[in-house]
């Protein structure tokens, strides 16, 4: 087949992407397949390919899951974000890093991320300041207990 001619063939092109966008990072099929209907390459072609990605392990949900969620972890994210996150990328099972993590190492880690932001400063007086922390905490992924708990922290905690 010419170059030319490679070049207007769905299915090489459908390949092309699909190799191109996996050598620069892990993706879950659902993110690929989105990636590739937006090049306008029909499903009828990609799924075949992705299929066969994953047959050869090239794709693979499970590894992306393992890998995003340790990732989001150590960048501050809390549980309930980590899990909403892999949802929107088509993951639904909880990758095992994350059923792995306790109750009080998220609690350490909501500490963490409030103390990297505002402070430890006691903040039980200052009912305004307190929610505009909770808010942070909640948009952060950490539950009502994990973000009760960091607010509750004094400066000697970590």
């Amino acid at each position: 087949m010419a170059k030319d001619q490679k070049h207007d063939d769905p299915e090489y092109q459908a390949r092309s992407v699909a190799l191109r966008l996996l050598a620069r990072r892990e993706h879950s099929r659902y993110e690929l397949a989105l990636k590739l209907r937006q090049r306008r390459i029909p499903p009828d072609v990609f799924d075949p390919v992705l299929d066969e990605y994953e047959c050869e392990g090239w794709l693979d949900d499970d590894r992306f899951a393992e890998i995003y969620t340790r990732q989001r972890i150590e960048a501050g994210y809390g549980p309930l974000r980590i899990l909403a996150e892999l949802q929107q990328r088509g993951v639904s099972q909880t990758p095992e890093c994350l059923s792995s993590v306790a109750e009080e190492e998220w609690c350490r880690r909501a500490v963490r991320a409030r103390d990297k932001r505002f402070g430890l400063a006691d903040v039980q007086g200052d009912l305004p300041e307190k929610l505009r922390q909770a808010r942070f905490l909640a948009r952060r992924g950490f539950s009502s207990s994990q973000s009760e708990h960091a607010l509750s922290a004094g400066p000697d905690e970590d």
